[in-house]
């Protein structure tokens, strides 16, 4: 039985001729860059998210660097993230000329830890860029506590939620991402950045095309974060979906979780991920196992994919050497890199293939 870790074309199946239809539609028009298709989707896309304002842009990655720039990050300026996350996070810091600094994660979440974040502020923290990661909410409440701009990366989170409310309007600026893999994916690279700043969601704007307003003329310095005409049409055939697709990898993560639980394994050799907030998406379901290298192989040659979200730590990455971070510095988040493992979750998943990853984990892991 051969599982992907994503089914695309079992996903667009069922709107094929929707999607079809929406390429056509931009063909014809020949307004490929902003313009209609991207405006019914901005307008979309915030109703989604329960934020008045919503920028469409080149790519969840530009997401983060046109929001920190609108918050004027610069040479100087320090940030505090994870360094449990896709590079981008902390890669758009260092871009600016600012400084990452890396506060480690929850131990269950693996989100940034709200506790350990006041010892790393100083008077050169301009922002705090907290994670949603693999679906789940930050704790931005406690985070917000410190009195510092929040920038939400919740590129693996559209639709989560946490107790107080939508992820993308808990900070000053929410950061999202349309990579195919995600819960949400376009044909190609896409982003979006949401704000409830009437201000900020002009910056961003005026960020996104080279920082010109009106048109050849630059106040500001920005970039070409615009997000294509023909991505936003077929983000807006599969957006009313959306919430069915949650549903679906939902009800596959509690199955996980069930099975799981059954098999009795010890939590040296399987941990499951919990659910904290309810409004869990579940863009990955990422177990934890003292073994993740061995059972990873031994899937991969059953015919089941798998994905290490991630392997390395951002403050062991080369590039942030001077940094001066070393091994042991932060302990959670580098034994996490060693020890998780995403299986397939996504909604076309179903019954039958979920108990079959699971026969096919607890089998070796017996073993």
């Amino acid at each position: 039985m051969k599982i992907p870790m994503l089914d695309v074309a079992a996903q667009h199946a069922p709107v094929e001729d929707a999607l079809r239809e929406a390429f056509d539609r931009v063909m014809k028009h020949g307004q490929f860059i902003l313009g209609p298709e991207v405006d019914a989707f901005e307008k979309a896309i915030a109703a989604y998210v329960g934020t008045p304002h919503a920028i469409g842009v080149s790519s969840g990655t530009d997401a983060l660097l046109v929001a920190l720039m609108a918050l004027d990050v610069g040479p100087g300026d320090e940030v505090i993230t994870t360094p449990f996350s896709f590079f981008a996070t902390g890669g758009c810091i260092s871009r600016l000329g600012a400084k990452p600094v890396f506060v480690d994660v929850e131990e269950g979440s693996f989100n940034l830890d709200p506790t350990l974040v006041g010892t790393a502020i100083t008077e050169r923290t301009k922002a705090i860029v907290p994670v949603h990661l693999f679906g789940q909410s930050a704790d931005v409440a406690a985070l917000r506590a410190h009195g510092l701009p929040i920038v939400e990366d919740a590129a693996q989170a559209l639709g989560a939620r946490s107790d107080e409310g939508p992820v993308g309007t808990l900070g000053a600026l929410g950061c999202f991402s349309f990579f195919p893999s995600k819960n949400l994916g376009c044909f190609g690279d896409g982003g979006l950045v949401t704000t409830n700043d009437a201000a900020l969601a002009e910056k961003v704007r005026i960020l996104r095309a080279h920082g010109s307003k009106p048109k050849y003329f630059h106040a500001v310095v920005g970039g070409n974060f615009r997000l294509d005409a023909l991505q936003a049409a077929i983000l807006r055939v599969k957006l009313p979906l959306l919430d069915r697709w949650h549903e679906g990898r939902r009800k596959n993560a509690a199955l996980y979780d069930r099975l799981f639980a059954e098999a009795g394994l010890p939590s040296a050799s399987l941990r499951t991920p919990p659910r904290i907030y309810e409004g869990h998406v579940y863009n990955q379901y990422v177990i934890r196992t003292d073994r993740r290298d061995a059972l990873q192989k031994h899937l991969e040659s059953s015919g089941i994919a798998t994905a290490i979200y991630y392997p390395l730590p951002l403050h062991l990455q080369g590039c942030f050497a001077e940094l001066g971070y070393r091994e042991g510095d932060l302990p959670v988040s580098e034994r996490a890199a060693k020890e998780v493992l995403a299986l397939p979750v996504y909604p076309e998943l179903g019954e039958a293939g979920v108990r079959h990853v699971v026969e096919t984990v607890v089998g070796f892991l017996r073993g």
